[in-house]
């Protein structure tokens, strides 16, 4: 791994949401961060959003000695996926929420996309710029959840064991290509070696959740969402709805974890 390079790059001071850019073997990556409130709220209790396991013999994880420390808070680190950037709007949801429940958000841009290329490169480098940017992600000292839509998702998952990830959140995670079920990559998910939450549109074309093997993570559902979580306008919860069960899962989920 790289000794990486920090620059900061901007600061908002409303909201104390920072960017840096990171030096990484794949090129420079940039961090946008979405620091956690000092006046961060109790993680509430929903009905509105179910997460259950995969599978009736899914074991529980013990919490770690870091995610116990006092003090720290935890980090959420989000990848985009291959067709767009931190804009996304599940990304973007969960950065205006979690920070006020005591969960810092840090959004990572590819170095791909900092160099402003059309097109995602291999898997492999893909990991090679996670891992660069992993150093900044755990300077703080908190635990840090690995987590991504899609393409990042996958990087999430192949990397967390190796880089002492507390968890693994995995949003539309892209199961199969479209119409091709038997090209599965379901061994990525799989194979975290951590608590994983998976966060999956109930008609995306990727995989619909009733499509995922059982397995030692979880799963929830946003009823009638595509892969980028849109939800028909005249059926389903509506957009705002939709993102609202996207989020209150992860905090539901985070809470217990960290």
């Amino acid at each position: 791994m790289s000794n990486a390079e920090h620059v900061n790059t901007g600061t908002t001071e409303e909201t104390g949401r920072r960017s840096e850019t990171v030096d990484t073997d794949a090129g420079p990556a940039r961090i946008t961060w979405f620091p956690a409130t000092d006046t961060a709220k109790t993680f509430p209790a929903t009905d509105t959003a179910k997460t259950f396991p995969a599978t009736d013999t899914a074991k529980t994880f013990p919490a770690t000695d870091t995610a116990k420390t006092p003090g720290t808070r935890p980090v959420l680190a989000l990848g985009h996926g291959a067709g767009g950037g931190i804009e996304a709007r599940d990304l973007q949801a969960l950065a205006a929420a979690l920070p006020a429940h005591g969960v810092t958000v840090a959004l990572v841009e590819q170095p791909w996309r900092v160099a402003g290329k059309r097109l995602a490169p291999a898997p492999k480098t893909l990991d090679t710029g996670w891992r660069g940017v992993w150093p900044a992600l755990t300077a703080a000292g908190g635990p840090v959840v690995a987590g991504g839509r899609s393409a990042g998702a996958r990087v999430a998952c192949r990397t967390a064991a190796e880089l002492g990830a507390r968890a693994v959140l995995a949003l539309s995670f892209p199961l199969h290509p479209p119409g091709r079920p038997e090209k599965s990559r379901a061994d990525e998910l799989l194979g975290t070696g951590v608590p994983t939450l998976v966060v999956q549109g109930g008609r995306d074309p990727f995989g619909r959740p009733d499509e995922f093997p059982p397995g030692e993570y979880e799963i929830a559902e946003v009823p009638y969402g595509d892969h980028g979580f849109a939800v028909p306008k005249k059926t389903g919860p509506g957009q705002d709805a939709a993102m609202g069960i996207l989020t209150a899962a992860v905090t539901g989920w985070l809470a217990a974890l960290v």
